[in-house]
Formats: structure tokens, C-alpha cells, sequence
């Protein structure tokens, strides 16, 4: 959680919900299956508490918002992301202690899909006498809980693909080297980035060549693995058994899951688990070319089984060529670094079966463009011009 004392100044509605954005930004990739939400408690034009969503089974963020007011809470105004929540879960209802607190406002950006909630907190502050607002910074709270609207819409994660490509859209050279694609400033910004998610998802082929750790390390990315900060859970998919048990994928306390098939052998699966990762078998998936991997929709479905709201796959080609082709994809981050390649030879950032002709091609909607260092982040939504292959 924040301090409250981050900032004591007048602002704005929207700038109090910005406010309470920031502080949910600390509880993504932490609170799921619960949403990441955050809150803000004014009292008299300053912010006298602050909060986010706490790990499962822990406190929402309108009650950490409310532990760090309080005595201040009473007669203040509250700003949160998404409407407080009205049923028993894991923890009491949020508006229960917001009415007991005795705040006499509450301004929420989002209504909170849930049907236990749905409507149902709105009514109940309400009834209570609090006068209760709604839509401030609306689109950008929408954003920020894509994974969790997606989750409780369907059960499924929202699924990010992100790589790095030279100007020819090459990510690595003829040799395989990748050693870096991008810049500096695009590192740092991966590894911001990587605390929001639940899991990071790679080839085969990218753990045997690159030898990731899949770390977050968003304070420093050149050193050790930061351990103030969420580490998502690290997957491999390897339908035959090529990654080497020494792998750096398998080295700290960092969970790690090897999601492979029947093709792999049981003593390859048992190596594996011998390092301490769950190795999970999933069905065989035959694509255009009658080649058989692991089924990735099995694996999505797998993490949403487990409660994740954003899974982030970093490659390589051909398994985010595998996710294009089945039409996967709900956001693509491209980064795109002003060097060129060349050779026939060196790997592509999307393999797979691709497109047959220009009219079929996936385009991206809602983009946006931002400068990292020399390199520009491309960030968009899919959309499927072509029939599922």
C-alpha cells in the first residue's frame, strides 16, 4: 500500500481518482482472483488515506484505505476504482465499513460486474444516506481491469502478447542471437511491466536460446531478482521435452510450470519436476500443417482456472504465430527498434500459418505510439480479419 502522505495538496475529482488508479496499479497481477482496485479518502481537499486490494484473502482497498484515515474517514469523501463490493466472500462487505466509517460520499469510476455486486453496493450506500457518484476517469479504469472484466465475463484470462523486432521484423539474427534487439529504456519499461501480470508465457525455443530468468526486476533489470515486488508466475510450453532442467527458468522460489504433452518423455517430465516446477500435461493440438503442440486454448483456459486475469506470452515466433493463427490474442505490445537484420534466415517475431492473402490480414485497433528511448512501443487491440484457420 501507499502512504498517504504521497501527496497533501487540492485537486480535482479526476485528479482523486487518478489517485486511487495509481494506488490499484500496485495491487495488479497481486490481488487476483480479486480485482486490482484502489481508493483515496479526502477529507477537507486532502488525501488522508490511501489503499489497494490486498493478496486473496486479505483486505479490499476501501479497507486499507480506511485503516490508514482513521479517525479522518469520518464526514470525508472516497474515491475508488470499482463499486465497493456488497456480498461476503472471503472478507465482509466493503460497504458495510464505508457506512460504518461514517463517509458521507463515495465517488466509484466502474460498476463491478460481479453479479453479487452489480449494482447492489451503488444501492446499498444510497440507502444508507451517501450520496454516490459515478464515471470519473471511466475509460481509464476500464483498461486497467481488462483482465479482470474479460475473467468474469468468460472465465478466462486476458491474454497480451509483447516482443521486440528490428525495422524487417526480425528478432534475432541468422545465427539466433537476440542479445538486444531493443534499448535500454525498453528493458526498463519490460520490467515495469511485468509485476502486473499473473504469469509470463515462452517457447520452448526461447528458454534453450536465451536462457531467460522471466524475473521482474523493475528497480533494476541487470541485477537480482527483486523481492518487494510481485514475480508472476514463470511458463514454458514444451510439447516434446526440450528444456534443460539447469535452466535459469527453474533457479529461485518464483513459481515455474512446464506446460508440455504425451510427446515428452516421463523421465524428461521427471527431471523437471525434480527441480521443484509443476510439470502439466495438456492435449495435443494438430494446425494447418498437421504439426502437434500443446493446445494453447487448454493452457489459457488452465490460468483461468487458476484465478489469473492477465497472462503476457513473450514469445518466441512460433508460438505466437500459433496464438495469431487461433485467434488468441487480446492486446499486442510491438516494440520496434530502428535496426535492420536482414537474412532469409533469421527468425520472425510471428511465425505460424499467417495470412493467404492482404484481405486477410490481422489488423490492430484502439493503437497507440509511444517513444522508448529510440525505439517506438506499438500498443493495440486484434482485429480478426480472416476466418479461424
Amino acid at each position: 500500500m501507499g502512504s498517504s502522505s504521497l501527496s497533501k495538496s487540492n485537486f480535482s475529482s479526476t485528479e482523486f481518482m487518478a489517485q486511487a488508479i495509481e494506488q490499484a496499479f500496485f495491487s495488479l497481477g497481486v490481488s487476483s482472483p480479486n480485482p486490482a482496485v484502489g481508493a483515496v479518502i479526502i477529507n477537507h481537499g486532502s488525501i488522508v488515506g490511501v489503499g489497494n486490494t490486498q493478496p486473496v484473502g486479505s483486505a479490499h482497498a476501501e479497507i486499507m484505505a480506511l485503516r490508514d484515515a482513521g479517525d479522518k474517514a469520518q464526514g470525508s469523501e472516497m474515491y475508488v476504482t470499482l463499486e465497493p463490493c456488497s456480498h461476503q466472500g472471503r472478507t465482509p462487505p466493503c460497504v458495510e465499513s464505508i457506512i460504518s466509517a461514517g463517509i458521507k460520499s463515495v465517488h466509484y469510476a466502474v460498476r463491478d460486474p460481479y453479479d453479487q455486486v452489480n449494482g447492489r453496493g451503488h444501492s446499498m450506500l444510497e440507502n444508507a444516506g451517501i450520496e454516490v457518484h459515478v464515471g470519473e476517469c471511466e475509460k481509464a479504469v476500464l483498461d486497467q481491469l481488462g483482465g479482470y472484466f474479460k475473467y468474469i465475463k468468460t472465465g478466462l484470462p486476458l491474454v497480451t502478447v509483447k516482443y521486440a523486432a528490428s525495422l524487417d521484423g526480425k528478432i534475432a539474427s541468422s545465427s539466433g542471437d537476440s542479445h538486444w534487439v531493443s534499448g535500454h529504456e525498453t528493458l526498463l519499461w519490460a520490467h515495469k511491466k511485468r509485476p502486473t501480470y499473473d504469469a509470463i508465457i515462452v517457447g520452448s525455443n526461447t528458454v534453450v536460446i536465451d536462457n531467460p530468468q522471466l524475473t521482474a526486476r523493475p528497480n533494476n533489470p541487470d541485477g537480482p531478482v527483486d523481492l518487494d515486488v510481485h514475480q508472476p508466475v514463470r511458463i514454458v510450453v514444451d510439447s516434446r521435452g526440450k528444456v534443460d532442467s539447469n535452466s535459469r527458468i527453474f533457479i529461485g522460489d518464483q513459481k515455474s510450470i512446464v506446460v508440455t504433452t504425451e510427446l515428452s518423455s516421463k523421465q524428461w517430465r521427471d527431471g523437471i519436476e525434480n527441480t521443484g516446477a509443476e510439470v502439466l500435461k495438456l492435449p495435443l493440438y494438430e494446425d494447418t500443417q498437421s504439426i502437434s503442440r500443446v493446445d494453447l486454448k487448454a493452457l489459457i483456459e488452465m490460468c483461468g482456472q487458476r484465478g489469473m486475469h492477465n497472462i503476457l506470452f513473450e514469445g518466441g515466433g512460433v508460438l505466437l504465430g500459433s496464438l495469431f493463427d487461433r485467434q488468441l490474442v487480446d492486446k499486442v505490445h510491438a516494440i520496434i527498434a530502428p535496426i535492420i537484420i536482414g537474412a532469409s534466415t533469421a527468425p520472425s517475431a510471428i511465425a505460424g500459418y499467417g495470412a493467404t492473402s492482404m484481405n486477410e490480414v490481422t489488423s490492430l485497433q484502439q493503437v497507440e505510439i509511444q517513444p522508448l528511448g529510440n525505439d517506438f512501443l506499438i500498443t493495440g487491440v486484434p482485429e480478426w480479419n480472416s476466418p479461424l484457420h
